[in-house]
């Protein structure tokens, strides 16, 4: 076998995938004589005039347009309803649950989460194995989703890796829902949940805070072995409002239900923090950069405070000059921990290359690829940030790394890479 294989499939920018968004005339009204507040009423009581049949024939028409293209749509009518009507101060009684539903249309709109682009994937063992033949693995690869506005959002896929090293990827079928928040929601911590009649690659999660507006951003999901807790899936991802950043941790055991709260501490304001996905000498642990240029180790008894952290590796090599960074959890491996890395060289080419970090003292770098394992070619050049290749994370699958990785800012390719290879690279 090749010591890399790159698999004939790629993901793409996909305008058809939608979901159903609310529709905000303005942002949400504190103030209920503001503009746009008489421009929701107009809209309201437009609605509130027809008759029963004059509103019945529109939301026919209505769902004639979009019934078929969403789960549950008429729910989702009616929970928007209720936002206007809160916001409104509307009674909400007297009114048909068509014109319910009449009114909570006006206020949503269909959003393409992925028309820009697919980026950035990490990787995980998912968490149901059952029913696989010898020597098979069933994975679960995170994306980072872009659309209109440039709002980068989570989504899933799923799939299979087999024996022979062949991978089957599940096909995304249906529509797409989002998670829903629950209540209460604050700034500091949002539980968001997994509609049950919807599979976990028909999910997409959206931003819910102001911090988040903008985007989650390269989400480095990771499978974590707990003593005391179990098994638990964390994902270290980077919120933008817009004009600011900061480190936020997704948690979950079943990818049906979500906790999203942001990191504090000085190291926490920076970008791409790699945990490790078990306590190193009964502490966490996380390889980020901290400088802008250069890795380090941090270590933390709380998962949500990062101060501080030790210089792990600066930049070396030509093709890293400018800076590293990590590229997803650390993966264990017999030999010791694998930090994927990512360098930016001349012309801000980013190139994907590793490092091996001593399993007991991570502190302790073994070796480093001299020359990247992965970098831009004619063929994965072109696209919305041209010359770059980049990954949230790989999975060990047997003797090999299989690893997504994200082309130009636009799209998903997948490579196979042979870890004895790979570690003889190392200098």
């Amino acid at each position: 076998m090749a010591n890399i294989i790159n698999y004939d499939l790629r993901l793409s920018a996909d305008p058809s995938r939608v979901v159903m968004r609310p529709f905000h005339i303005a942002p949400e009204p504190r103030d209920r004589h503001a503009p746009q507040v008489k421009r929701m009423k107009r809209i309201v009581h437009a609605v509130l005039a027809m008759s029963e049949d004059e509103c019945t024939a529109e939301l026919e028409e209505v769902n004639q347009d979009f019934k078929d293209r969403h789960w549950q749509a008429a729910e989702v009518y009616l929970a928007r309803f209720k936002h206007v009507a809160d916001d409104l101060g509307l009674q909400q009684e007297p009114l048909s649950m068509g014109k319910r539903e009449l009114i909570g249309a006006y206020f949503c709109h269909e959003y393409s989460y992925a028309a820009a682009a697919i980026m950035n994937p990490s990787v995980v063992p998912h968490p149901d194995q059952s029913g696989l033949r010898f020597g098979d693995q069933r994975f679960l690869m995170s994306l980072r989703t872009v659309g209109e506005g440039h709002i980068s959002s989570v989504s899933f896929r799923e799939g299979i890796l087999h024996g022979d090293g062949k991978m089957t990827l599940w096909p995304q079928a249906g529509p797409t829902i989002a998670a829903e928040a629950q209540q209460p929601m604050n700034e500091a911590r949002v539980e968001a949940k997994r509609p049950a009649s919807v599979n976990i690659s028909g999910m997409v999660i959206f931003p819910f805070t102001a911090a988040q507006r903008n985007g989650l951003e390269d989400l480095r999901l990771l499978k974590f072995e707990d003593d005391d807790k179990g098994t638990i899936y964390y994902g270290t991802y980077t919120a933008y409002s817009g004009m600011g950043i900061g480190s936020e941790l997704m948690t979950t055991r079943d990818f049906s239900s979500f906790t999203l709260e942001p990191m504090q501490g000085s190291a926490a304001r920076n970008k791409g923090m790699g945990l490790f996905p078990r306590r190193i000498n009964g502490r966490y642990a996380v390889i980020g950069r901290q400088d802008g240029e250069s890795l380090y180790y941090l270590e933390s008894d709380d998962l949500l405070h990062w101060d501080g952290g030790e210089l792990l590796m600066q930049p070396e090599y030509p093709w890293e000059l400018i800076q590293i960074g990590n590229c997803g959890a650390p993966i264990e491996l017999d030999e010791g921990w694998l930090v994927l890395t990512h360098g930016v060289g001349a012309m801000r080419k980013y190139s994907i290359g590793a490092v091996l970090l001593n399993k007991k003292n991570p502190r302790k770098v073994i070796g480093r690829t001299r020359l990247p394992i992965l970098e831009p070619s004619l063929l994965n050049r072109d696209g919305y940030v041209p010359n770059v290749v980049y990954t949230c994370g790989g999975l060990k699958h047997g003797d090999k790394l299989f690893m997504p990785y994200g082309v130009a800012d636009s799209a998903v390719s997948f490579a196979l890479i042979d870890i004895r290879w790979l570690l003889g690279e190392m200098r």
